[in-house]
């Protein structure tokens, strides 16, 4: 059966009513998700520092264990510790926690830089000094 005139404006703007708030519930969800995560692994003994991939499925994680920091190398089936590595000789980075350039802040240097590239009107600018054969207009 079809529907026809008011009936499928209703339904239409229904579903959209319901597919937006299924969107909302959902971002709310995975936030207090990654909030959870995020307070778990602070106050872990167990924090994996920087990891590299060197081959497909191949990787060397730096880990912190305690107070040991160590170099392991993971892959498909198997875990191996290469070396421990002492604290001195790790590069600390900034942390996820701390404030860094938030995404508005990047996106919005980006459009900046972007605008700035784009020429400024439609007028081709030739360089000072170059000949023209008279049929650039």
């Amino acid at each position: 059966m079809l529907l026809t005139g008011m009936d499928g404006y209703v339904q239409l703007i229904t579903v959209l009513v319901i597919f937006v708030v299924v969107l909302a519930i959902t971002a709310v969800v995975t936030k207090y998700i990654a909030r959870y995560q995020k307070a778990q692994g602070a106050e872990s003994n167990i924090e994996v520092i920087e990891t590299a991939q060197i081959a497909a499925g191949k990787y060397i994680q730096l880990v912190r264990l305690g107070g040991t920091y160590a170099a392991i190398a993971v892959c498909k089936d198997t875990v191996t510790m290469l070396c421990q590595v002492p604290e001195e000789q790790i590069a600390k980075r900034e942390q996820a926690g701390e404030p860094g350039m938030k995404f508005k802040d990047l996106l919005g240097s980006m459009l900046h830089r972007e605008s700035a590239l784009q020429p400024q009107g439609d007028v081709l600018q030739k360089p000072e000094g170059e000949q023209t054969d008279g049929f650039d207009r």
